[in-house]
This record gives C-alpha cells, sequence and structure tokens, in this order.
C-alpha cells in the first residue's frame, strides 16, 4: 500500500475549504469516499466538485466501507466522542478537528476504544505542522533573547453569521475558547514546553456562550501567559514570546496559509528588529504525517494522545474558570 484511502464523516466548510484538498495534494493519501448525514444528494454535490469516487447517505455506510483506511472528523464538537469511538469500533484511522472533544474525560473514552482497536488517532491541529514554531524553539533555545519569562497569544475573528453558526450554539461545544482559544492554549504549552500550574478566565458571553475568554496562566518554572480568544474583533492569529533580552513574534502563527504558506518570524533585540520567512503546505503536512504513521503502523504522532489529553485538561480549567470567576489549579 502506498496511499491511504480516506472517507470523510460529513460535507463539512473546513472539509471543502482545507483538508480534501490537502489531502489530494498529498503523496500519501487519496479521498475515496464522503458521506453525509443530510442525504446522499449532497455528498454527491461534493463528490462531484472534488472527484470522489464514492458517496454514502450515512456515516454508518462509509465506516462500513472495507477500502476506507482512515476517516477525517470535522463534525461539530459534541459528536466527535460518538465518531470516533464508532470510527475505532470500526477499526478506522482517525484524523479529528480540533478540539478533540469537550472535556478531558470524553476524550479519555476515545483514547480508550483507539487503543483498544489499535487505530492511531490525531487531533487536527494544522497549525503544529508548520516549521516556524520548530525555529522559534531553537531561537529561544540559543539564547538570543534571553531567559523567557512571558508568553501571549491571540487568536480572533469577527463573525458575521452568529444568527446560524454553529460556534454559537452551546449545546454542540461552541464558543471562542473551544474554537480559538484551543489554538493559544496549544501553542503556549507546545513553545513553552511545560503544562500550566494555574489558569483564570474571564469571559463575555452572548446566550450561554463566551464569544470572548481573556486569560492568564502561571508556570511551575515562574513563567506567565495570558492568552485571549473572540469572535468580535478583527482577524489575529498571533504569538509573542518576551525574554530578559529580547522577543520574538509569530504574526502569521496558525493560519500562514492566508499569506501563501509563509510564516514570519520578527525577532527584537535591543532596538535591533531582523525577519525570517518559513514556508510549507500545513494542511498538508499533516496529513502526510498521520498518512506515514498509519502505513508504517508508526503510533509516536508529531500530536500524540498525551499533547491532545493535556490540552483538553486545561481547556477544562479554563473552562471551570470562565464559570466560577476564580483561579483554578491543575493538578
Amino acid at each position: 500500500m502506498t496511499n491511504i484511502q480516506w472517507g470523510i464523516l460529513s460535507t463539512a466548510g473546513i472539509a471543502q475549504k482545507q483538508l480534501i484538498p490537502a489531502i489530494q495534494r498529498a503523496s500519501n493519501a487519496k479521498v475515496t469516499a464522503i458521506a453525509s448525514s443530510s442525504g446522499v444528494e449532497k455528498a454527491k454535490t461534493v463528490a462531484n466538485k472534488f472527484s470522489i469516487e464514492k458517496t454514502h447517505d450515512s456515516y454508518e455506510k462509509l465506516l462500513d466501507d472495507p477500502e476506507i483506511d482512515a476517516v477525517y472528523i470535522p463534525l461539530p464538537n459534541h459528536l466527535h466522542k460518538e465518531w470516533v469511538i464508532t470510527a475505532a469500533n470500526k477499526g478506522k484511522h482517525i484524523l479529528c478537528e480540533k478540539p478533540a472533544a469537550v472535556n478531558a474525560a470524553e476524550f479519555e473514552e476515545m483514547k480508550s476504544a483507539c487503543e483498544e482497536h489499535q487505530v492511531i488517532f490525531m487531533e487536527a491541529f494544522m497549525y503544529h505542522f508548520h516549521p516556524q514554531h520548530d525555529r522559534v524553539k531553537e531561537i529561544i533555545d540559543s539564547g538570543e533573547i534571553g531567559d523567557v519569562s512571558y508568553m501571549r497569544a491571540a487568536h480572533s475573528f469577527h463573525m458575521k453569521d452568529r444568527d446560524s453558526n454553529v460556534r454559537m450554539k452551546y449545546q454542540d461545544g461552541g464558543g471562542s475558547l473551544y474554537d480559538l482559544g484551543c489554538y493559544a492554549i496549544h501553542a503556549i504549552r507546545n513553545v513553552l514546553r511545560v503544562e500550566p500550574e494555574t489558569v483564570q478566565v474571564h469571559a463575555i458571553k452572548d446566550n450561554g456562550v463566551d464569544t470572548d475568554a481573556y486569560a492568564y496562566l502561571t508556570f511551575p518554572n515562574g513563567v506567565h501567559a495570558t492568552f485571549d480568544s473572540s469572535f468580535n474583533l478583527t482577524d489575529r492569529n498571533e504569538y509573542e514570546v518576551v525574554g530578559t533580552e529580547g522577543r520574538i513574534m509569530i504574526p502569521r502563527a496558525f493560519r500562514p496559509d492566508k499569506n501563501g504558506g509563509d510564516g514570519l518570524i520578527v525577532v527584537e533585540k535591543q532596538g535591533v528588529t531582523r525577519t525570517e520567512t518559513v514556508k510549507t503546505d500545513q494542511y498538508r503536512d499533516q496529513v502526510e504525517h498521520i498518512s506515514e504513521a498509519i502505513l508504517n503502523g508508526d503510533h509516536k504522532l508529531h500530536n500524540d494522545f498525551e499533547n491532545t489529553l493535556n490540552n483538553m485538561r486545561v481547556i477544562d480549567a479554563c473552562m471551570e474558570s470562565m464559570e466560577t470567576g476564580e483561579r483554578v489549579e491543575l493538578g
């Protein structure tokens, strides 16, 4: 086998805009089937658009297809657990949109099902596959900006369709923290390479959904971090790492694909600024990474179970703090 045969569970916008094209650009993957729970005609429309061979009028039928090796799950957050476990029970490998679940307990059930059936699972944090972040860690390790003591991240966009957008439905796992803040949390944890010990979050809500979240995190090594996520602010996807002698700014942290894949690294030290540009196709790289892992039977993923579980635990703590208004300690 040289190509992984992928099935797509649903005709979601992210699948059509990003993942189906990315799988088609990949060297070791192919989109073989797509399913819609809204009827086969909807699946056929997308299949015709992307020249996908097979269509199914239910997710179950796609999962029963013996030719499908792996599935991509871009369903609303509250459905991730059900369909990841169902896919695992059918022996399908899984790429699941972020956040992997709505809480860590759900994800632990998903993890157990995947391990029991020996299928590979990866949470789809595509940004994590861009080499600009490894370059940031190299600069930190070189000592160029001194001792790091603070990191800030921000992810936002101005939502104009909030009356119909699934992100505004609390029961479906909506909210800016799940949709955008999860990236900021993931980046802070992975760039600093340490887990937070406390979080405190203030939220602005609309109909029970956090449209804005402002968070403060502390770490056992004395480093501090903040992040914000919002459906009410202009497009931002950035982070900054500040040290005793300089700082690193990443203005295209999560969506460099909007700039042709060019990641931008800005280093400022003693009034002197230099920039570096690092380019890749992060969606394609994500697909090729998990497809290669499936081909080789390698469960050592760039974004593995432990990383996903730790991210979910921080999200849980943020959600608790958002509700109580209190600082929450992570065990």
